[in-house]
């Protein structure tokens, strides 16, 4: 896959890649933006339902991630009790969004969500799914084909409910550690409290390319969502875990210390780390402020949260995990729906940070809907896209861009899946089909995206943060993370939005800690980074 990509990229020449792009993308001036989706459900091809009862309260994920080369994210949608599906993307560059069910070797039952993971460092995508039952990572073959490998790569599927996936590479492994959140042991009752599964962390095999015995990670408190995150930037990712507290008794939300070689280390008060207890289910992260270290925002029946550094350390300083919460005050609570006439609380599950409308400031998304039918909590829930102004403040805009659906919503991304700069919408939904938006907003700001290649293990870059220099002179980053949301997740390009800006400084911190040099590039444009190698712009091929 990583070699068509290359081939592609060496062929574009930059200037006339970019000219041939703003072309295609960005005519003209651009007039007042009017952000606006498009419901492409019925004629995209997609046909996804995540049905089940009580194992399929949670879970419903979709990921995308390209497993043929052509530069197009495919998509994979969990179905529960029905098969998870593998859709392959034949949309046309900026056109309607088109997908086909392909045989993949992935339809499996009990799929809550699948990760895309390029486990053994061959080019070719990896998929590990979470089901209720056994975990399966499946090898990608090339050309969207896939089969099991637990056996071959040692990997411990289990018999939990895996509800949350995060993975990373730790320095000087040739391999991946993986970590499994596990939900409510449905094996008993769940009253008395105490019915969580052990968390699980894979980690390499110390001699070969192969996974060692599962660490239980005790305590375990029910996590909906999971994430390796560079919080305090000092090089290492640690693990961070969302918990429910709807099945525990005397347990918080979580953030586990990693040191390569030694066992995960719970960060306490001692350590600054501030008692939070939330019904966890989603999680995303980004620097929305400019101070390079991430916010996060925690998805939760009724207030979400977003956490920012209580403080910043001094230079040379290490920081606390001491977090304050600022979702108030920026508007992002998003704690009752906005429309429909349902006055109760909201319940929210995926979450997700991007620029929807490419200003240079990062909006959310976030997929809502009641759990079955909690009458204590709203059954018309539709989703939030809090599109953020110039002030830092956040709109609800959810309604007006139409994708305000009041479908039972899980897990969601938002994506390009037609190559044409604007992030188009996956959403999948309990009992009914999975709904795509394409993103048909006029007058929008200007974008990059990037796709990241090193040699040798970890060849996405996993870890990795990319650094780009706004108009205004400040820094967006954003950190390239596997894991978070509510069981879905991408590995495809990385979008920013840039606003203006024709041409803008690049750069990034590799996953090892080395700095790649400041590059001038061209916005409009889709970019291969390639570790120790000049930028290239990628243009796709045309479709038959």
């Amino acid at each position: 896959m990583r070699g068509q990509v290359r081939e592609h990229a060496e062929n574009a020449r930059r200037l006339i890649g970019g000219l041939a792009l703003a072309l295609i993308l960005s005519a003209g001036a651009r007039a007042e933006p009017v952000l606006r989706f498009s419901d492409e459900t019925a004629t995209s091809g997609i046909t996804s339902v995540f049905a089940g009862d009580y194992d399929f309260t949670v879970g419903g994920g979709v990921s995308s991630f390209d497993c043929n080369g052509d530069g197009f994210s495919e998509l994979f949608i969990a179905g529960g009790e029905n098969r998870a599906t593998l859709y392959l993307n034949e949309s046309i560059q900026g056109g309607e969004l088109k997908f086909r069910h392909i045989p993949a070797g992935v339809e499996m039952t009990r799929v809550l969500g699948g990760y895309p993971l390029d486990v053994n460092a061959d080019g070719n995508m990896d998929l590990v799914l979470l089901r209720s039952g056994e975990n399966v990572v499946m090898k990608g073959l090339g050309n969207c084909r896939f089969m099991r490998a637990n056996e071959e790569w040692g990997f411990v599927g289990g018999n939990a409910w895996s509800t949350a996936f995060a993975a990373t590479f730790e320095k000087g492994a040739n391999w991946p550690t993986i970590a499994i959140g596990n939900y409510v042991d449905r094996f008993e009752e769940i009253s008395p409290w105490g019915s969580c599964t052990d968390n699980w962390l894979h980690r390499p095999d110390a001699d070969r390319q192969h996974f060692a015995a599962p660490l239980a990670l005790k305590p375990s408190f029910c996590p909906l969502s999971i994430m390796f995150t560079d919080w305090a930037r000092r090089g290492t990712p640690d693990l961070r875990v969302s918990n429910d507290r709807q099945y525990y008794e005397g347990g918080q939300e979580q953030m586990w210390r990693m040191e390569p070689g030694q066992p995960p280390a719970l960060y306490t008060d001692k350590d600054g780390w501030r008692y939070v207890r939330i019904w966890g289910m989603g999680m995303t992260s980004y620097d929305l402020d400019f101070d390079q270290y991430p916010e996060y925002y925690l998805t939760s029946m009724a207030d979400n949260r977003l956490q920012k550094l209580a403080a910043v350390p001094e230079d040379g300083k290490p920081a606390k995990p001491a977090f304050k919460e600022v979702a108030f005050s920026l508007g992002l609570t998003a704690h009752r729906p906005y429309t429909g006439g349902d006055l109760r609380p909201s319940t929210a599950w995926h979450s997700q940070f991007e620029d929807v409308n490419n200003d240079g400031r990062v909006d959310l998304f976030v997929a809502k809907g009641n759990v079955a039918e909690m009458p204590d909590f709203a059954a018309r829930d539709p989703n939030n896209l809090l599109v953020q102004g110039a002030d830092g403040k956040f709109v609800e805009m959810a309604d007006k861009a139409g994708v305000a659906s009041m479908n039972t919503a899980r897990g969601a991304l938002l994506t390009d899946l037609n190559l044409d700069g604007k992030l188009d919408l996956v959403v999948v939904n309990r009992w009914v089909n999975a709904e795509i938006w394409r993103n048909t907003s006029q007058g929008l700001g200007r974008f990059m995206a990037f796709r990241l290649m090193q040699d040798g293990p970890n060849r996405d870059a996993i870890g990795a943060w990319i650094e780009v220099k706004r108009g205004d002179g400040k820094i967006m980053r954003r950190e390239l993370y596997s894991g978070g949301g509510h069981v879905s997740g991408a590995l495809d390009w990385w979008h920013v939005g840039v606003g203006d800006v024709a041409r803008t400084e690049v750069r990034v911190l590799w996953p090892d800690g080395e700095q790649g040099a400041w590059e001038s590039l061209d916005s409009n444009a889709f970019h291969v980074l390639e570790r120790g190698k000049p930028a290239r712009i990628w243009i796709p091929k045309p479709r038959p």
